[in-house]
């Protein structure tokens, strides 16, 4: 699934694009595509046609478009979902789910493709705090300017988990996946299985800090595509692989130290880490 850097790179697109818009129609392709709004395509489409999308949000990994007051509609990209702009000329792509027309002069279309049919779109009510309900335990990602460092130390040090797990946990942080995660502890010099709470406060900020960094050195590149599946809405592929200082290149030297990077096993997928730079705990 796309991280933080690659769903704000599609959010900034799509709100030059689609903000302050009505939609005149939407086509379902496959069903699959909405089965996360249990009412239907049919009840999918009626739904959409006629509301003004009043911008697009983000929360973590998660991209919605208001729609009125009461009314979300949320996209999740799943591996390999893709939204993208197009002019009513434009072929349609092989794997397109969901087609959004618009009914202003300008036209075009907003587009859901989806090669593995893992995403989807659905409708939600949106709650108080402008959220979809159903991503309210969502937290804060740590580019957002409410993000509390002080309450997240708090909370690693009450878990029993180790660095890495907690960076995943989108109740703790969002936007994080195993790229960013990776990375963000080379710079830290933390080995993943660091129990959380040994981490100081200063190590915390630390961690925080580079975990930004990591993530605006990403945006200011497009993002990280490793193959044609995530693209912007464009549908350009973003630079950031080249720029990876530890995440998929086992074997080669850390840039810091010049030892093997090593690859483990970890909860069906990979940690790339330093074993010089990034000594297991204990």
């Amino acid at each position: 699934m796309p991280e933080l850097p690659e769903v704000e790179v599609v959010r900034r697109g799509l709100e030059r694009w689609v903000g302050g818009r009505t939609v005149a129609d939407t086509e379902v392709l496959h069903p699959r595509a909405v089965r996360r709004h249990p009412a239907g395509a049919a009840d999918f489409a009626d739904r959409l046609r006629g509301t003004l999308v009043s911008g697009v949000r983000r929360r973590g990994k998660y991209l919605w478009l208001p729609l009125g007051s009461d009314l979300a509609l949320l996209a999740h990209l799943g591996m390999s979902g893709q939204l993208l702009v197009k002019t009513g000329r434009a072929p349609d792509e092989k794997h397109l789910r969901v087609r959004i027309t618009f009914a202003d002069p300008t036209g075009g279309e907003l587009r859901f493709v989806d090669q593995r049919t893992f995403g989807g779109l659905s409708l939600h009510p949106l709650a108080a705090d402008g959220l979809p309900d159903v991503i309210g335990h969502i937290a804060r990602d740590p580019l957002d300017p409410e993000f509390d460092e002080d309450a997240f130390h708090a909370a690693l040090r009450r878990r029993r988990t180790t660095v890495k797990r907690a960076l995943l946990d989108q109740s703790l942080i969002s936007g994080v996946g195993n790229i960013y995660a990776d990375e963000s502890l080379w710079r830290s010099g933390l080995h993943y299985e660091r129990p959380t709470a040994t981490l100081t406060r200063p190590t915390t900020a630390a961690l925080v800090g580079h975990v930004r960094d990591v993530m605006n050195a990403a945006l200011a590149v497009g993002g990280t595509s490793f193959d044609s599946l995530y693209v912007n809405v464009n549908g350009e592929s973003g630079y950031f692989d080249r720029s990876l200082d530890v995440y998929g290149r086992e074997a080669e030297p850390c840039r810091r130290c010049a030892t093997p990077v090593r690859r483990s096993p970890w909860m069906n997928r990979s940690s790339y880490f330093c074993p010089r730079c990034q000594r297991p705990p204990g």
